[in-house]
């Protein structure tokens, strides 16, 4: 479980968005009259978690305030939340121009009801009465159904309130794994009375505060596909976790890496073992125990996975020393020695290691070889056998200098070296960039990024007859504001030059979070669902947070 800070009702910190009587408005008039204010938002203090957010319901008929608080919090816990918690926030506003607020906003004690006069740009005073309001979460949804066996996850239509668990045969009588709203309940509840699933039956969800309910059928069928790729407009944020705050990672700068592994995300962090999140949720379940033996220093550098979720964990050999890759199973297993080279010509390895294919079967490891021209190394992987510990050394014509220490390669198909690689550096041309793998010359290039960011990781999956390839460039700096997440279609070289979708600015990085990211680093992360339908987009800024996004194809 998280540890979560307790609220300290006591601690002051001002900030005020208005000051009313302070500056006289411009000459202004408007064309049409408004309300003035448009939104309000509140803030706890001294609480760094992203979940810190809570927004004002605003009635200008009524002229109320309501700035709603859940129940619980934080909101996934069941630490009830004190009204005494409420009598020290920071509240802000959005105001049209020309808009003034008395009293000013800061820090308000919202424990009880007060008075805000809102002066419009028609010079109109409106009196709005606000005050804080506990709900008990009326979200009454069921997020996540899944069957034991067969193993079915069920793809969650909210439109038409139906679970469709994807099979031809029998399921029967069984139950099921569940994740609802929070404090939400079921009736029957298959968490704990077996139902049979073949004979489609409903579910009652009535939410925390007891009102509000919703009615799912679970059926068996094949939902329809959109024709090909990801559905437009399908992308959605599931998670964002704080490396520092909500994971307790007290120390900066050492998280490089991100894995995935059996509906588990591991984020590396090298002077302590991996830490386990659930893939859906983002909570942490623990640390892999198992890998204290290449936990510290230089060791436990970087991780990431392959198609088969097994685990890679690398060190860093600064200097051209012995470059060695640890494979475990899954989160329990021991870490083994899969790769131990000491080849790179007193060149710097491991900063990122990529994974094309399956370890068991068929694959492609690659791992930059720092400062040496544009040269990385390629291991191959053939039924599960890796063919030589020493290498394949590539030179790629993709850029016009030296790799610096932030740079990452990943092949399109694991079973052959000469295809297609896609490649992010911090290095001219500073675009991600399709590579041809006969010639080594770029195919196709995403937008120029600023000499200010840095690219330094890159994932590919293909995807419901489509391929997509994701990028990050990172704020390395105290200042300015980047920090972003790329998600290319990676089908056809006209597709690729700009993205489909990219995260928010300034949201997810160090600077806008524990600090400063001086070494630029992060991770990427695609990974695509069992049933083919879900596409997931994990993310991870260092000194930052951790996310997923999620993507589907589901034919709506």
């Amino acid at each position: 479980m998280n540890r979560y800070k307790k609220l300290v009702p006591g601690i002051l910190l001002a900030l005020s968005i208005a000051t009313a009587g302070c500056q006289k408005p411009e000459a202004f008039t408007p064309s049409a009259e408004k309300d003035g204010i448009n939104t309000l938002t509140a803030y706890f203090l001294d609480d760094t978690r992203s979940e810190n957010v809570f927004q004002a319901e605003i009635d200008h008929d009524k002229r109320t305030i309501s700035v709603v608080f859940p129940y619980n919090y934080p909101r996934t816990s069941y630490d009830v939340l004190p009204m005494s918690a409420l009598s020290k926030v920071k509240v802000i506003a959005e105001i049209d121009n020309n808009t003034t607020i008395e009293p000013a906003l800061g820090i308000m004690d919202l424990t009880k009801e007060q008075t805000l006069t809102i002066t419009t740009p028609l010079k109109e005073k409106k009196q709005y009465t606000i005050v804080g309001v506990i709900r008990k979460n009326n979200e009454a949804m069921i997020k996540e159904f899944t069957v034991a066996d067969p193993k079915i996850s069920g793809i969650i239509d909210e439109s038409s309130k139906t679970i469709a668990l994807v099979h031809s045969g029998e399921i029967g009588l069984q139950n099921a794994t569940v994740v609802t709203s929070h404090g939400a309940t079921l009736d029957p509840d298959p968490t704990t009375t077996p139902i049979d699933f073949d004979a489609e039956p409903k579910i009652t969800v009535t939410a925390q505060n007891g009102t509000d309910k919703s009615v799912y059928t679970i059926v068996k069928r094949v939902p329809p596909k959109v024709d090909r790729g990801i559905r437009e407009g399908s992308g959605k944020l599931l998670w964002a976790k704080s490396l520092q705050s909500d994971l307790g990672i007290a120390e900066l700068h050492l998280t490089g890496g991100i894995a995935y592994s059996d509906g588990k995300v591991i984020v590396n962090t090298r002077n302590q073992p991996s830490i386990i999140l659930n893939a859906k949720n983002g909570e942490k379940l623990g640390t892999i125990t198992t890998m204290s033996g290449i936990v510290g220093g230089l060791t436990n550098f970087y991780s990431t996975s392959d198609a088969g979720g097994h685990i890679l964990v690398n060190n860093l050999a600064p200097g051209g020393g012995t470059f060695k890759v640890w494979c475990m199973k899954d989160v329990n297993s021991t870490p083994e020695v899969l790769i131990d080279w000491s080849g790179s010509g007193g060149y710097a390895v491991g900063r990122k290691v990529s994974v094309a294919g399956d370890i068991t079967k068929d694959a492609l490891i690659t791992a930059v070889i720092h400062g040496d021209k544009a040269r990385f190394a390629r291991w191959q992987i053939k039924d599960g056998q890796l063919l030589s510990q020493t290498p394949d050394l590539v030179l790629s014509n993709a850029l016009t200098g030296a790799w610096w220490n932030n740079s990452d390669v990943v092949y399109s198909d694991p079973t052959n070296p000469a295809s297609d690689y896609f490649m992010a550096a911090y290095a001219p041309p500073r675009r991600i960039g399709w590579i041809d793998g006969t010639t080594h010359n770029r195919k196709a290039n995403g937008p120029e990024i600023s000499g200010n960011w840095i690219m330094n990781a890159v994932d590919y999956v293909p995807f419901n007859g489509a391929a997509y390839a994701a990028t990050s460039s990172i704020n390395s700096f105290t200042w300015g504001s980047d920090d972003i997440v790329y998600l290319h279609d990676a089908s056809t070289p006209e597709s690729f030059s700009e993205p489909i979708w990219k995260s928010k600015n300034g949201v997810f990085g160090g600077k806008d979070n524990g600090g400063q990211n001086a070494n630029g680093t992060g991770d990427v992360l695609l990974q695509v669902s069992e049933d083919g339908y879900y596409l997931y987009l994990f993310f991870m800024f260092t000194n930052g947070q951790v996310a997923c996004v999620q993507f589907d194809c589901i034919d709506k």
